[in-house]
């Protein structure tokens, strides 16, 4: 089962840094050598023509990453087909759990995420990145650590972050003094957490968010709302008899599909809290 852009890019956080024109994706990127250009995907890749080899070879790699072109969706659907969440396979057939093209801007933006519903987090970030980012044709490249850092605490809270600023503020400095690591890529999951949880600001949802979407580990936010409603609606319970517990005890058994399995449940609960709300 191939992957499908416009499922995928439906479900991802409209920061500024992307676009969907047709059946072509546009990420804006910044690369290691700090080069930054748009790189295009249609079942094609489309590259800036100054870019040699090497800077073709990474973009190539982060946008397989982004948007997780290499995932084997058949698999899940298998392992789903006699289960409650079988549906789910037809409902959003080719979608795969979009990631931050870095493991920072998944954690500035899972920061931005908390306490609040996803489509007001979505317009803080997308302030924060007109704020600080870099202009590339017409999206930006995600903010670095640097220059989130040169904004003061009052010209970020004016993205609208609220307290969130002084989080993002506060791991980012840590994180330029090499105190705070991301590339937690060895890590197991509670090694992960345990070690993100001891800074200010990040607490457990937010470590598990970010594994997911910064480093595509296999894990999910067990305490996550929407997740929960959607559990609950799927089996006919009430919100509130879906512990954390129980989340973990339905999901736990899918293995290494487990947290694709969470990100459509997730997105099964916006689909049905939107179409609740226009009602």
């Amino acid at each position: 089962m191939a992957v499908d852009i416009k499922k995928t890019a439906h479900e991802m956080i409209k920061n500024g840094t992307w676009k969907l024109e047709g059946n072509t994706f546009y990420q804006a990127l910044r690369l290691k050598s700090d080069v930054v250009g748009i790189v295009a995907y249609n079942g094609d890749f489309l590259f800036p023509e100054t870019w040699g080899r090497k800077e073709r070879k990474e973009a190539r790699e982060k946008l397989f990453f982004i948007l997780g072109l290499d995932t084997d969706l058949d698999s899940l659907y298998s392992e789903i087909s006699d289960s409650p969440f079988s549906f789910l396979a037809e409902e959003f057939k080719g979608l795969t759990l979009p990631a931050a093209p870095s493991p920072y801007q998944a954690l500035v933006e899972v920061i931005a995420q908390q306490q609040v519903n996803f489509e007001f987090a979505q317009r803080t970030i997308r302030n924060l990145v007109e704020m600080a980012g870099e202009k590339v044709g017409d999206i930006y490249a995600f903010p670095t650590a640097d220059q989130i850092t040169s904004l003061t605490l009052d010209e970020l809270k004016r993205a609208k972050l609220g307290y969130r600023a002084g989080y993002i503020k506060h791991v980012t400095e840590l994180y330029l003094k090499g105190e705070l690591k991301l590339d937690l890529w060895e890590m197991d999951e509670n090694e992960a957490i345990k070690y993100l949880t001891a800074f200010r600001g990040i607490g457990k949802w937010t470590a598990e968010l970010f594994l997911a979407y910064g480093l595509r580990k296999n894990t999910y936010p067990s305490g996550d709302l929407g997740l929960r409603r959607g559990i609950a609606k799927i089996f006919g319970k009430s919100v509130k008899d879906v512990k954390e517990k129980d989340v973990r005890e339905i999901l736990e058994p899918y293995g290494k599909w487990k947290g694709l399995l969470a990100f459509y449940i997730i997105c099964y609960d916006r689909k049905t809290e939107l179409e609740r709300r226009r009602k």
